[in-house]
């Protein structure tokens, strides 16, 4: 059994950690049937040699009996800032034997206010003001270029250890001796930037030298001082209105002696190549104003910077994994539509850059380059991007041949125009970079129909496109916002995908720094351009998120950091809305958003939402021990269960506005009498049926449409769902070229063309949340109601519809677990890993439970089978860890 994936804080080795007691997790994996942690051991030390030194430990547990493997806590001596520490573990099996060990480290980051003796700089424009030559309308309208800042210094002797402690107000790109430092992109991100701003880490030793050496910086205006949202303006009051940047290189020599160069008024600064920047709007640079060494040691004066601010603010450590350019994706079509214009596909709706090699270009000559989701008529479909130019464009500087890549903009696209390109474009000249938070993959899924495989690429690269700093709604108009809804609705199918907990444990600081003190959250995080309290479905995030990381990865302390907020959120509703049923302080009551041909009657959705925040509220109240805030949590919920039954439900089970999504709340939120579930299931049904088997749904029913027919006995109608093309489908938008879920289900339409601009985004997750189901039912990895982390799993596997097999593996918290089924000649043959310390049980839907054999032996007595045991659809096996073939007469389904 050995231990593997270790992480602190949940990334692998991080360098600059700002928890004062981090938490450490390993996971184990084991061929052996039945095999589980019985007890392991943390040690640790300042060099990785010393970790074999019983005497030079600083931190040693000693054995300790315990299963655990998840998170944690350091509980060794207090750390110490800017200090690497090497750790252990050595885990023990079920037997008592000594099983294996593995060793990693994490660096802390500057851990105290004192640590910092950097100043914040930027452009003094008494000093260099900056008047941008006319132009034309292609150009991004911005008032001032990037900043360039550089100092220079002197080392006597090579140093031991470096580090650079930056980040900007703004987005930076640091750069060091002429050489870029890092590969975080648009850092340093996204927050609520008054409440907390986020620095990095660099390790930079190898890149200085005795003698003269230089550090730099790029500084753009990002989130701080750019377009955010959709507001007309620009929006300096957001934040501030210029960018600034802030930095501190710290230098350690073998005698102990340390360097420190910091941001002050000694740096200079002024403008380059690139003229302009936003995120929203594109970049404009002029390779003509390029000077060559700017970033190296004796290039020409710079003009003095001025010192903005002597305080470095609520800096925290940057807690998850930065954005970075994951892959690159090359054309697969360059169309020439006139002389040097020409149309690019790239065959993937995605999120990102281009990088054009221009060749024999004059200095001066302008290339402009656009990008769009669509095509009309061939050419770029642009009027949905609303105020969003996103268009770059390149001045050339005459060389024979130049790359042109911008550096602080992003784009949605699927196709770009380049223009007024000299000479020939090759499809091997232009590349899309793809970015996005590095969230690191952990799932996959796929079955017999390529339809579905296409659907369950769709949601990952909708995932893709949309993890940018914050989970955004859309990446390509005028917009890019952290929708609560849109979070929560898809968290539980980007959990599957990726490991999101650091991600989505980061952003939710942003939501409580949002709540206001009444309790109420609001509609977006970080918050701009929208200040009204939240929306039911959208402020519920800030119960669900927090309460879905504990049950996904077993993340306590984000549970503890979010409860007062949770708790605030539910007696906010509460105490305007004394008769139980949420009418009141509603904000801009969205409903069911986006559902087709409907409407669920919003008392309904707010009020079953008020249920559930209610009682995922007091489950959390329980894990965390305050167990009186529990009880009076669950006496709320009661009644406010009472009040919808009294209030929306009839004696025959209809819900009132008789709407799929209206069904389907009562139904998954537990909000109707036992009698009455299976009428409103056929009422459910019904509505399905007479509509073709066709959805309704918005973003908030869709998620819950095919796991609630699922558990209720009509998968038929689930997978009649997923196999529909038709519209309103997923099928319909994949039969018509979606490589990402689209915003609306009416996003274009054979019979009407392009909804209407004003909201039509073509790369937008919330109708992709299904993909939980794909993963859950379908493939069948789920786990136990009270099971955290995946340790009880609930396999699952459901046959149905046209395919015939499906599989699913997904690294949990725990290990690696993989469910999958296939038919064949009247047998189901079902295969499942249990990763060690888990156990599982397997639902075999069969006719015949005698057919049921494991590994072409009855399996009551098998390694690894603890029990049998038959229900209503099969035969249920208990199983501990380890690797499973089960094969039995296959379920009446019709492949």
């Amino acid at each position: 059994m050995t231990p593997y994936g270790l992480e602190t804080e949940q990334r692998p080795e991080p360098l600059g950690v700002g928890e004062r007691l981090p938490r450490l997790s390993w996971k184990l994996a084991s061929d052996r049937r039945g095999a589980t942690q019985s007890a392991y051991r943390l040690t640790a030390a300042e060099r990785a040699a010393d970790l074999a030194d019983p005497d030079r430990l600083i931190w040693d547990t000693g054995r300790r009996e315990c299963a655990d493997t998840i998170l944690i806590p350091w509980d060794g001596p207090a750390l110490r800032s800017a200090t690497r520490y090497h750790w252990r573990v050595q885990v023990w099996d079920e037997t008592g034997a000594e099983a294996g060990a593995a060793q990693s480290w994490f660096e802390t980051g500057l851990l105290h206010h004192d640590d910092w003796t950097a100043t914040w700089v930027g452009r003094d424009p008494a000093v260099l003001p900056y008047v941008e030559p006319p132009g034309d309308d292609d150009r991004p309208p911005l008032e001032a270029p990037p900043l360039y800042l550089r100092r220079e210094f002197h080392l006597d002797r090579p140093p031991v250890r470096a580090r650079l402690y930056a980040t900007a107000r703004g987005v930076y790109e640091p750069r060091l001796n002429g050489v870029r430092v890092g590969d975080a992109e648009l850092a340093p991100g996204w927050t609520e930037y008054h409440r907390r701003l986020h620095y990095q880490t660099y390790d930079v030793t190898e890149l200085l030298h005795p003698g003269a050496n230089a550090l730099a910086a790029i500084v753009a205006d990002g989130w701080w001082c750019g377009y955010v949202g959709f507001d007309a303006r620009r929006p300096a009051q957001h934040y501030g209105d210029q960018p600034a940047f802030l930095a501190q290189l710290v230098v350690d020599f073998a005698d102990g002696s340390r360097q420190v160069v910091a941001t002050d008024g000694a740096w200079g600064e002024r403008p380059g190549a690139i003229r302009s920047a936003d995120l929203l709007m594109g970049e404009y640079v002029d390779r003509r104003q390029h000077v060559p060494g700017w970033d190296t040691a004796g290039a020409a004066a710079f003009l003095p910077v001025a010192v903005l601010d002597p305080e470095p603010g609520p800096l925290v450590a940057e807690p998850d994994h930065p954005i970075r350019v994951i892959l690159d994706v090359p054309a697969i079509d360059v169309h020439q539509r006139a002389p040097g214009r020409y149309i690019v596909d790239f065959g993937q709706n995605l999120v990102g850059r281009v990088r054009l090699t221009v060749r024999g270009a004059p200095a001066g000559h302008r290339i402009v380059v656009r990008h769009a989701e669509m095509l009309a008529d061939g050419e770029l479909y642009t009027d949905n991007l609303r105020t969003a130019k996103a268009t770059d464009m390149y001045l050339a500087g005459g060389d024979e041949v130049e790359v042109f890549e911008p550096r602080f903009t992003f784009h949605g696209f699927r196709y770009v125009e380049v223009d007024n390109l000299p000479g020939e474009l090759a499809p091997t000249d232009i590349v899309a970079r793809v970015l996005h938070n590095d969230t690191p993959l952990t799932g996959r899924f796929e079955c017999s129909d390529p339809m579905v495989n296409q659907l369950q690429s769709n949601i990952t690269w909708g995932q893709r496109g949309n993890f940018i700093a914050v989970p955004t709604d859309c990446p390509q108009r005028d917009e890019r916002l952290g929708w609560l809804a849109d979070a929560q609705i898809f968290a539980p199918t980007s959990s599957r995908n990726a490991d999101v907990s650091a991600f989505l444990a980061r952003w939710l600081r942003d939501v409580v720094n949002g709540q206001d003190a009444q309790g109420a959250f609001r509609d977006v995080a970080p918050v701009v351009a929208l200040h009204r309290e939240a929306a039911p479905a959208w402020g519920d995030a800030g119960v669900i998120i927090p309460w879905h990381l504990w049950r996904a990865y077993g993340d306590r302390r984000v549970l503890e950091r979010s409860y007062d907020s949770m708790l605030a959120w539910v007696r906010y509703v509460h105490r305007h809305n004394p008769d139980l049923r949420w009418r009141h302080r509603t904000g801009n009551s969205y409903g069911d958003w986006l559902q087709v041909d409907v409407t669920t009657p919003r008392e309904v959705l707010a009020t079953a939402y008020f249920a559930r925040s209610t009682q995922l509220t007091a489950e959390a109240a329980d894990v965390l021990g305050r167990h009186d805030d529990a009880a009076r949590l669950r006496d709320l919920h009661a009644g406010i269960r009472a009040a919808f039954i009294d209030s929306y439900v009839a004696a025959d089970g209809t819900v009132e506005g008789g709407t799929q999504t209206a069904y389907l709340l009562a139904l998954a939120f537990g909000l109707l009498p036992q009698r009455l579930v299976p009428a409103a299931v056929g009422h459910l049904a019904a509505d399905i049926e007479k509509r073709d088997h066709r959805l309704t749904t918005g973003f908030v029913g869709v998620a819950l449409l095919c796991p609630v027919l699922s558990d209720h006995g009509r998968a038929d109608l689930a997978y009649a769902l997923l196999h529909q093309e038709e519209f309103p489908s997923w099928g319909y938008s994949i039969r018509h070229g979606a490589t990402t879920i689209w915003e609306r289900w009416d996003g274009w339409t054979d019979h009407a063309g392009f909804q209407s601009p004003a909201m039509n985004s073509f790369n937008h997750y919330s109708l992709g949340s299904v993909g939980d189901w794909l993963y859950g039912r379908v493939a069948g990895i789920d786990q136990a109601p009270s099971s955290v982390a995946y340790r009880e799993l609930l396999l699952r596997p459901l046959p149905g519809g046209r395919l015939r097999w499906a599989r699913a593996e997904q690294e949990t918290a725990r290990g690696r677990v993989v469910c999958g089924w296939s038919i064949s000649d009247g047998r189901l043959t079902v295969t499942a890993t249990v990763p060690p310390g888990c156990t599982a049980v397997l639902q075999i839907p069969t006719p015949d439970p005698d057919s049921v054999r494991e590994n072409d032996a009855p399996a009551a007595g098998r390694p690894g089978v603890l029990g049998v045991e038959t229900y209503a659809a099969g035969v249920t096996l208990r199983l501990t860890s380890g690797r499973y073939t089960v094969t039995a007469t296959a379920p009446d389904v019709v492949p």
